[in-house]
């Protein structure tokens, strides 16, 4: 993405803060605003019709509300780079969130870099959090206990390598962090997590992180 214009479409119900966003991101040269919806109803019709790179989605809104506009907005395409840009710090949203399948959880309150770096790491194929959010994530799963058996049934498809590297999407690493300590190259480590995706039947790098937390496959 690095020579092309990455499509933003903002879905957030206060123009105030629409405008602010819009004049921030449309300073960087690789960004393009594409559309702005003020609910969620109206943020799945931009979609589908205008097919952004990436949504800047919020969850309090009326008509539609953000968890439901994400699932409808998945439904339709589950390869959309979507964002949660929130003032919510709730644990349930955070978690429901990464489940459903958002690429990210960013609080309205990250600064400036921040936000430009997350989207276009999106873009390549990684997974944001803030970093207060990322502390929440994995403490959820600290002390958990599960019974069910399918979980550990889906880790032990998984070849030796991808169990390392699951563990290693737990620390909210990069692809090319992750290449560094293997001493392996980029592309190989895509490779691996889109196998690793495919084999547990989830969507992002987020929900393979949650998934390896819940069930204690995070040890490397």
């Amino acid at each position: 993405m690095t020579n092309s214009t990455i499509k933003i479409l903002l879905i957030d119900d206060h123009a105030l803060f629409r405008s602010g966003l819009k004049f921030l991101l449309e300073t960087e040269k690789d960004f393009e605003i594409i559309g702005e919806a003020q609910d969620g109803l109206q943020g799945v019709k931009l979609a589908n019709a205008l097919h952004p790179d990436v949504i800047l989605l919020d969850l309090d809104m009326p008509v539609m509300a953000g968890k439901e506009t994400l699932q409808q907005l998945l439904n339709a395409d589950p390869k959309l780079n979507v964002l949660i840009l929130t003032v919510s710090e709730d644990d349930d949203d955070l978690l429901e969130c990464m489940k459903i399948g958002a690429k990210g959880y960013l609080l309205k309150n990250i600064d400036t870099d921040f936000l430009l770096n997350s989207i276009r790491k999106t873009l390549e194929g990684d997974n944001v959090l803030s970093p207060e959010m990322t502390t929440k994530l994995i403490g959820q799963f600290k002390s958990a206990k599960h019974q069910d058996d399918e979980p550990y049934k889906l880790y032990e498809t998984l070849t030796p390598r991808e169990k390392e590297i699951l563990a290693w999407l737990t620390k909210g690493v990069s692809n090319k962090e992750i290449a560094r300590f293997f001493n392996l190259s980029e592309s190989t480590i895509k490779l691996h997590v889109q196998n690793i995706l495919r084999k547990l039947n989830i969507h992002s790098r987020v929900q393979a992180a949650v998934f390896a937390l819940e069930h204690g496959f995070n040890k490397i």
